[in-house]
């Protein structure tokens, strides 16, 4: 490979970045509100339906409640997303040049494309683990003065006071990994799918595919992610609001699927999927058509 196709291969990797970044800062504002109530039911039983939780949520913590724990996401998702379409795309242009090694159509099979998106989830569980553990504490702690953290930092201190700060804070990263691994596989590969059927029935260039178009098929996308991957959601959440020492209940990944399935059957993977699925298609819509529209922009 010479220099100039290296520079341009790094220029565009820095595009796809940078899209990510803005598609992920969007995503955090728009779904935030959402997230809480998500966690909120998988991890309590406090309430009868999301409805009642974001009901109660507003009751007794105010508006703000519901955007707790943002900066955090705010800053960590804002470079999961960039991470996420980075590597996606890396992983698509490599095995696009492995398939015209072969002599066959550079075009990828879609599953390849889902092979692609769980690279890309795998490479973002090494910042969405600690990141979505740290969030989901600061969401899920009491509301005043019997609040456990004072904030993100203090969460981070305090995890790293039990077992040390990788152990503490990485608590529940092998589900994550699993999670991101089928979640991203399905996302991107239904996307691509949806994107490319559009141009080809129209016979028209994907960048000529309009707008609304583009945020329709990311929600749709958003809600593939969440059905192929909400199980394990379910049991990162109880593993990273569980206690420590004698009040941990979920020393595995193992031991919460077990104990999960023990308390509740199979219902108790799908706890709090109406919000999440009700969440996905605007937050996933407005992922899409960020990335997709920034990347026309500067490209």
């Amino acid at each position: 490979m010479g220099a100039e196709e290296e520079q341009g291969g790094a220029l565009q990797t820095a595009k796809d970045l940078f899209a990510g970044a803005m598609g992920g800062i969007v995503q955090v504002l728009v779904g935030q509100p959402f997230d809480i109530v998500k966690v909120r039911l998988q991890t309590t039983s406090q309430y009868k339906s999301a409805l009642d939780a974001a009901t109660s949520i507003y009751k007794n913590e105010g508006a703000l409640a519901f955007y707790k724990g943002t900066l955090t996401p705010l800053i960590g998702i804002g470079a999961c997303v960039s991470v996420q379409f980075g590597a996606f795309h890396q992983a698509r242009r490599f095995l696009e040049s492995r398939n015209a090694e072969k002599g066959g159509p550079t075009a990828l099979s879609y599953s390849q494309y889902a092979a692609a998106g769980a690279f890309a989830g795998v490479a973002n569980s090494v910042l969405s683990g600690p990141i979505e553990h740290i969030r989901i504490r600061l969401q899920s702690q009491p509301h005043g003065a019997a609040r456990l953290y004072d904030g993100p930092l203090d969460c981070i201190r305090k995890l790293g006071s039990h077992r040390g700060v990788l152990s503490g804070v990485y608590r529940g990263e092998v589900v994550t990994i699993w999670r991101e691994a089928f979640a991203y596989g399905a996302w991107f590969a239904a996307f691509e799918y949806m994107m490319n059927k559009d141009a080809a029935r129209n016979k028209i260039d994907r960048k000529d595919i309009p707008a609304y178009k583009v945020a329709f098929y990311g929600g749709l996308a958003g809600e593939a992610l969440w059905l192929a991957s909400y199980p394990f959601d379910v049991v990162k959440s109880k593993m990273q609001t569980d206690g420590y020492g004698a009040e941990q209940k979920y020393p595995t990944m193992r031991s919460c699927f077990a104990s999960t399935w023990k308390a509740d059957g199979i219902r108790g993977f799908w706890k709090g999927i109406g919000p999440t699925l009700l969440r996905a298609m605007p937050v996933s819509a407005c992922t899409f058509a960020t990335v997709e529209f920034t990347m026309r922009l500067i490209n």
